[in-house]
């Protein structure tokens, strides 16, 4: 009867935790960091049906400084079209961000000159080793009655020297 028990209920369950994914577990672990370069996906449209339509969609760039005790400075925020073209530059001079302070920068629905395969280049940098900030793209559109948003963060290609 034991056995049956083990073979029955406890190897399901055990097989269900082999599957879970390990974006649920509750902590990343963060390394501090005097600055990075930071890829971030965005998408101005993406395709649906079977003659490929494209669904436009408004673009938001979030920065969001999630170190307690410091500020970070942006120094870098530009814009790149689907063949790595630069379309625009968001800043002129650094922006300083406060501790748990953010910023966004918004591509309109209407400006369709990113492609499905834009994206955006971030820069910051911090006098003191701090928590790297949250950077991600947020994307919603709506057409008809049918209405599509979803998000994308940021993925570290250098850090500053």
């Amino acid at each position: 009867m034991r056995k049956r028990y083990f073979s029955v209920y406890l190897i399901p369950i055990l097989l269900l935790f082999c599957f879970v994914p390990l974006s649920l577990q509750a902590e990343e672990t963060s390394v501090l960091s005097r600055g990075q370069t930071i890829y971030v996906p965005a998408y101005s449209h993406i395709y649906s049906g079977n003659r490929e339509r494209p669904f436009f969609l408004t673009v938001t760039l979030s920065i969001r400084n999630i170190d307690q005790n410091h500020p970070i400075e942006i120094g870098l925020v530009d814009y790149y079209e689907t063949q790595g073209k630069l379309l625009k530059k968001h800043i002129a001079q650094p922006v300083w961000l406060n501790p748990y302070g953010s910023i966004r920068y918004v591509i309109p629905e209407k400006d369709k000159s990113g492609g499905s395969g834009a994206n955006f280049i971030v820069e910051w940098k911090s006098e003191t080793p701090v928590n790297p900030p949250i950077i991600e793209s947020i994307m919603i559109g709506t057409q008809s009655q049918q209405g599509i948003s979803f998000t994308s963060r940021g993925r570290a290609i250098a850090r500053s020297k």
